[in-house]
């Protein structure tokens, strides 16, 4: 029998709930690619966005969580924001110079990262299932990097090098797992995502002003993008992820996020035109199934 529920968790079935977060987050490549603004100030906009409404909620509710938060504790902090921010550059970036589904394929392997980095920092073992999910991931993402370049038939300006901004933007989103992975345990979700996307901001301001990237005198398009870029992949699609994580199995929900490329490179064909290559969708398909199988054995 379940449990008692409050009448908002009766009302939404967390299968509903992780079906439209994994619609929102899908929506993030696209409106990254219908910008005109520069990559770092797209991500600048979206994770303070995301950030400001959640810093009166943590100073009113959360207060004395702060003040648990040691220089040990801290550094693990900034270590995340700045992986986060990394992860965010790269990966908004990448989707000028590759496709959207080899782009959102790539860096949605974050979980073979995670696997490999508590092997080698956290010490926690590697089944032969989770090195051969990792095995197959690669190879797929191989014939995604190599295939097209070999054929001839290129989506983007340079897929080979937006790629790699894809695969630098999934290992930085591991980093940021696994960097706050310890203090998850300690701080509450509010006050630990306001100091990580608080440093990620400060991180991203920098890299945009060390670019010479302008933060005003946008359109109101690009706003209403870059506000776009908080409320679906951030609110609705994030949010709404870690609520779902509460009422399902944590493999139920990594599985299921590998509905992202798809429902991405759905999106990129009806709205921008963009059909993926064979190479694309073949190697994509492998990549996702290397995911499942080692997201089902975390």
């Amino acid at each position: 029998m379940r449990g008692v529920l409050t009448d908002t968790e009766e009302a939404i079935h967390p299968g509903v709930g992780l079906a439209v977060a994994v619609l929102a987050v899908s929506t993030g490549a696209i409106l990254v690619r219908l910008s005109d603004a520069p990559a770092t100030v797209a991500a600048f906009y979206r994770v303070l966005f995301t950030t400001l409404p959640l810093v009166p909620v943590a100073l009113w509710r959360y207060r004395s969580d702060f003040d648990r938060i040691g220089r040990r504790d801290l550094l693990f902090a900034t270590l995340s924001g700045v992986a986060l921010a990394v992860h965010f550059a790269a990966w908004f970036e990448s989707l000028t110079w590759t496709s959207v589904a080899a782009s959102v394929t790539i860096v949605q392997s974050q979980p073979l990262f995670v696997a490999l980095g508590a092997w080698l920092l956290l010490e926690e073992r590697l089944s032969v299932r989770i090195v051969a999910g990792i095995l197959l991931a690669v190879a797929g993402m191989f014939a995604m990097a190599l295939g097209d370049l070999l054929t001839g038939v290129l989506v983007g300006p340079n897929p080979l090098y937006g790629n790699a901004l894809a695969l630098l933007g999934a290992v930085m989103a591991a980093g940021y797992v696994l960097a706050g992975r310890s203090l998850r345990q300690r701080v509450s979700l509010v006050p630990y995502v306001v100091v990580v996307y608080s440093v990620c901001c400060v991180v991203l301001l920098a890299i945009a002003l060390a670019q010479g990237a302008p933060l005003t005198g946008y359109p109101a398009r690009e706003w209403v993008l870059f506000a776009g870029l908080a409320l679906g992949p951030g609110l609705f699609g994030h949010t709404v992820i870690n609520w779902a994580l509460a009422h399902l199995r944590s493999s139920v929900v990594s599985v299921s996020l590998l509905g992202e490329p798809v429902g991405s490179t759905l999106l990129a064909f009806l709205l921008l035109s963009e059909a993926p290559t064979l190479f694309t969708v073949g190697g994509g398909a492998v990549v996702l199934a290397g995911i499942a199988v080692t997201a089902a054995d975390q």
